[in-house]
């Protein structure tokens, strides 16, 4: 049995011998879960080096769910100070589910500014361009 469900178990029988409430334990259950669950899903987005039009751009595609946990990531994927003047990062392969990605791709910006780069984001579909017009410059300087 995965190291997951053995401490999923756990956490369920322990919290409901202790407090003798079924549902308290089962609630616990679930939290752990989802905090298991949130930490493999974190791991499986990827940003691949896809095309060099030119010496002076670079194309990063991004592919997989942006959220809480693969936003912190994200911003740790990128060579600031090896990559040319202008970066171009398409987002065609993925989905903003919340506003923590939205601060990422801020912060990935700035930090690209800093070394006095230009950054364009790319490939946004409809919700996730609502998610990046709504609270971009609004989350705070970044990670």
């Amino acid at each position: 049995m995965p190291f997951s469900a053995t401490a999923i178990m756990l956490v369920t029988v322990v919290v409901t011998v202790i407090t003798h409430n079924l549902a308290y334990g089962v609630i616990s259950g679930v939290i752990v879960a989802m905090v298991f669950f949130a930490r493999r899903v974190a791991h499986f987005t990827e940003v691949v080096d896809v095309d060099h039009p030119d010496e002076d751009t670079r194309v990063y595609a991004v592919k997989g769910a942006l959220f809480f946990a693969s936003s912190n990531d994200l911003v740790y994927q990128f060579d600031y100070a090896g990559d040319p003047d202008d970066v171009v990062i398409d987002l065609t392969e993925s989905q903003i589910y919340d506003s923590s990605t939205v601060a990422a791709l801020d912060a990935i910006e700035l930090k690209y500014q800093r070394k006095g780069k230009n950054v364009t984001i790319v490939g946004l579909n409809e919700a996730s361009q609502a998610w990046h017009h709504k609270l971009t410059g609004q989350l705070g300087a970044g990670h």
